[in-house]
């Protein structure tokens, strides 16, 4: 019998049940080659390549048989409406062999369809039960040993395997990030949690390398290695040829990427066990001795489909499907197996049964699962916070020395100095923090030798050096991939994105990847990083919409992310030293969001009256998250409640009010935007006679919205409201932007008006 043209059994095209074909093909397979046992030795045997030996292919096999069974369970479980998730692994088996050659210790970041890949890994921590916890996720099971029961994810902490989300290519930036990272470490002192020399895994289907962000991420790498920096990442195409339904071209990978000359280039056809075992062990060995980004191409076949959902004949011919089961890398496998006389057709017959029969009985023993029960234990694991542990941290002193040495000297300490604006303050509580944190490491466009578009990080190089303070490309998917990367390796990321508007393209790394981690993984992995972000309106209308954006509405959407907006130096210190506790006790992700238009205003009222220049806070002080600033606390006419440039303008706006219309108001200066602070709001709200909200983002999604949420839901009965927020568009260029962002005289004719039509509003009791 020639098995390389193994004859699949015609069925019904249309039926959903493919998975009984292709189940029914390999078994069938096998039984024929057991009635013709003298074809065996008729077939040629080939030498076995490198260090391979009878053991490791049996092994190998055990493990694609394995991931094939569970597919199988998969849509088992679905039809019983006792799981969850159908996308399956058939006909990419071969990528076991990237889990053979690497190490338990390579962290991967995986392809949705790498079952074997995890089966093999498995292999090397012996108290790790994969098919146990793959038909737990299945199931959305709490005990999960990865995301107890929120997601069916690939991911073993013990493995270094750290769960992905379902968006296209979407870890290939923060995998690269932390190829990166590692050689960072070694030039910084860091001590990473895997060996130095280990390599990151990133598969992904070809499909997605014509996703942006796969390309921004292949590109990252090429522009590392073009510069010598080491960058030890094996990326794995696994290219069956489709991107669900739409064909790739057959050439298409191989002409894309092959060429770039700074990524090292390997392929070989993953159905062919042996070829594919030969490959994939060259690239390893490349990649982890030349710490360079190696590309490995491995033809894959697809079979069943994209899911147990998809109708795969409403766009493949009989003929193709039929085509792909004959190519059936389980069956290629077997007859490797068998022409090299490692095991015979009615061994591996039995050996499939027997996994079967494993397969089936640890899911009868763990069905019915126990499900999440309640949302707060859904969120748990989400947003730590432990707000003592982390206003411990933020207020630790333990670095005089460190701290010294990098003011130069005692006598140039910032305490000491007079009072400056939010620009400086901002750039001396980095280096208080680079110097408090041995492995902290600022980087993004601009930032070292310029010192950043807005002279907010000059000198920080030259005092912390090039390792810890650095240059990037200019690709912000790139730059919040490292800042991820670099926290899996145990450092401490300050990320620069150099607008606001910049983040919107690449926001998914922090909604589905960054703030997704500790939720996917029950908090076993973390990747804590302070985003610092230059944003917001009010720059005399300068740059227009790119350099005044005022859109906050995609951050505050993101669960578990904490957003801090100073709106002045001293407050900017505190605040940051908060965030990076916030990072270094929970892990948390946090967006240090910085006004530009008050980075170097230094008059509050008059020209030359200093108002808006503060002292920098020695390092034993920092403001809790959730703590407001509250200026003129004992008014009770009005309170506004505002942020950023809105508590420079309602500061302003209430003395005309004061002076002009004898309104005495109180101003609550929120400084953290999330978790916002309902209880404090709505404690002020209740003392005050009348509120305005003054929110310099958009009508629609700026927080004035969750604000006005807060009063009424924590409120019987709640004053009168009234809000100041920009329009809903776009900010144009020139003085036009002044005509779409709240202005001082905005906020003085709102609030008249509102006290004038509610003169007798009686003031509220507390809540």
């Amino acid at each position: 019998m020639n098995a390389e043209k193994a004859r699949p059994r015609r069925g019904r095209i249309d039926s959903l049940d493919r998975a009984a074909i292709v189940d029914d093909n390999f078994t069938r397979f096998l039984r024929e080659w057991e009635r013709a046992p003298t074809q065996a030795a008729q077939s040629p045997v080939r030498t076995l390549p490198g260090e391979l030996r009878p053991k490791d292919l049996r092994e190998l096999a055990d493990s694609q048989m394995l991931s094939r069974l569970l597919d199988f369970a998969a849509r088992a479980l679905r039809a019983k409406n006792e799981g969850f998730y159908t996308i399956g692994s058939a006909g990419h088996e071969g990528n076991a062999v990237v889990g053979r050659v690497t190490r338990a210790t390579d962290p991967a970041f995986l392809h949705y369809r790498s079952g074997a890949f995890m089966m093999e890994r498995a292999r090397k921590q012996p108290d790790i039960d994969p098919v146990r916890d793959t038909l737990l996720s299945l199931m959305a099971s709490r005990d999960d040993p990865i995301s107890g029961g929120r997601h069916k994810v690939w991911g073993s902490a013990p493995l270094w395997v750290l769960p992905q989300t379902s968006t296209i290519a979407s870890h290939l930036p923060k995998a690269l990030g932390m190829a990166i990272a590692l050689g960072r470490c070694r030039r910084i002192g860091a001590e990473p949690p895997i060996p130095a020399d280990s390599i990151v895994v990133c598969s992904f289907g070809d499909a997605s390398i014509n996703h942006s962000t796969a390309a921004g991420a292949i590109n990252c790498a090429a522009w590392t290695s073009h510069q010598g920096l080491p960058a030890p990442i094996l990326f794995v195409c696994e290219d069956n040829g489709l991107g669900i339904s739409v064909p790739t071209p057959s050439t298409w990978v191989e002409a894309a990427l092959r060429p770039r000359d700074d990524i090292a280039w390997y392929q070989a056809d993953g159905g062919n066990l042996l070829d594919a075992y030969e490959s994939c062990a060259a690239a390893v060995a490349d990649c982890r001795t030349r710490r360079r980004p190696v590309f490995l191409h491995l033809r894959m076949t697809r079979l069943l489909g994209h899911a147990g959902s998809d109708i795969e004949p409403e766009y493949r011919s009989v003929e193709e499907i039929e085509a792909a089961e004959a190519n059936d890398p389980l069956i290629r496998t077997a007859r490797c197996l068998i022409e090299h006389g490692i095991a015979d057709a009615e061994e591996l017959h039995a050996r499939y049964e027997a996994l079967r029969a494993r397969v089936h009985e640890t899911t009868k023993a763990l069905t019915p699962a126990a499900h999440l029960a309640d949302a707060a234990e859904i969120i748990e694991p989400l947003a730590p916070l432990h707000p003592d542990e982390v206003h411990r941290e933020a207020t630790r002193a333990d670095y005089a020395e460190a701290r010294s040495a990098a003011f130069g000297g005692a006598a140039q300490l910032p305490e000491h100095a007079p009072p400056r604006h939010l620009a400086v303050n901002i750039n001396r509580a980095l280096v208080d923090l680079l110097a408090k944190y041995p492995q902290a490491v600022l980087f993004g466009e601009d930032v070292a030798r310029k010192g950043g578009v807005y002279h907010v990080t000059p000198g920080l190089q030259a005092t912390f050096g090039r390792a810890r303070v650095f240059d990037t490309l200019l690709d912000e998917q790139s730059i919040l991939g490292m800042a991820q990367g670099s926290a899996y390796v145990g450092l401490l990321p300050f990320p620069e994105i150099q607008y606001l508007a910049y983040v919107h393209n690449a926001i998914d790394q922090i909604r589905g990847e960054a703030c997704s981690t500790q939720f996917f993984s029950t908090g076993q992995f973390r990747n804590p990083m302070v985003i610092r972000i230059a944003g917001l309106g009010y720059q005399k209308g300068f740059g227009g919409h790119f350099h005044n954006d005022n859109s906050i509405a995609g951050l505050r959407d993101i669960p578990g992310l904490v957003i801090a907006c100073p709106s002045r130096g001293d407050d900017a210190a505190g605040m940051l030293r908060t965030c990076a506790a916030l990072a270094a006790v929970d892990g948390r992700v946090v967006v240090f969001l910085e006004p530009i238009a008050l980075y170097m205003t230094k008059e509050l009222f008059e020209a030359g009256d200093g108002g808006w220049q503060f002292p920098y806070p020695s390092p034993e002080h920092a403001i809790p998250i959730g703590e407001a600033r509250v200026y003129h606390p004992h008014a009770q006419d009005l309170l506004i409640i505002t942020y950023g440039n809105g508590t420079y303008l309602s500061l302003r706006a209430a003395r005309v009010l004061s002076n002009e219309h004898r309104v005495q108001a109180r101003i609550l200066d929120l400084r953290w935007l999330a978790p916002l602070n309902s209880q404090l709001i709505a404690q002020h709200a209740a003392e005050c006679r009348r509120v305005l909200v003054v929110d310099e983002g958009r009508s629609t999604g700026g927080l004035s919205e969750a604000v006005f949420t807060a009063l009424v839901e924590r409120l019987d009965e709640h004053p009168p409201m009234r809000r100041v927020v920009g329009r809903d568009t776009y900010i144009p260029l020139g003085a036009a932007a002044n005509l779409v962002l709240p202005s001082e005289a905005d906020i003085v004719e709102t609030a008249v008006a509102l006290t004038r039509a509610r003169e007798a509003a009686p003031r509220r009791s507390r809540p």
